[in-house]
């Protein structure tokens, strides 16, 4: 299951669903609620959590969060179709990352780190 951040640009969890995966949106679903809520949902289901937040690179390493891969969207609107396909390739790959991953996407970079 994809975990989608309320952040995160509605034109990515339409390209995410319309390529067949599994998308939980927050902001459809459960606007509001707090990040270490979030994290914990995404934990508890095994999930990505794409986010636009750099909140959760703090939640993830400072409190050695486990049980979920967290993917950070960092771009400027110009680049959004960039960030869409780095996207993609990121969570074509994601069985090769398993969890436990930090994977910060910029239009240029794919940093992934062990968490």
């Amino acid at each position: 299951m994809i975990i989608i951040d309320e952040n995160v640009d509605q034109t990515i969890i339409e390209q995410l669903s319309a390529a067949g995966y599994q998308v939980y949106s927050i902001r459809e679903k459960s606007p509001g609620i707090a990040d270490q809520q979030i994290i914990r949902f995404a934990s508890a289901k095994q999930g990505i959590l794409v986010t636009e937040d750099k909140d959760f690179g703090e939640l993830v390493f400072s409190h050695n969060i486990k049980g979920c891969t967290v993917i950070l969207l960092r771009y400027g609107k110009p680049d959004i179709n960039r960030i869409k396909k780095n996207l993609l390739l990121v969570i074509e790959k994601h069985d090769q990352l398993k969890d436990n991953h930090f994977v910060t996407i910029t239009p240029k970079k794919i940093r992934v780190r062990k968490i």
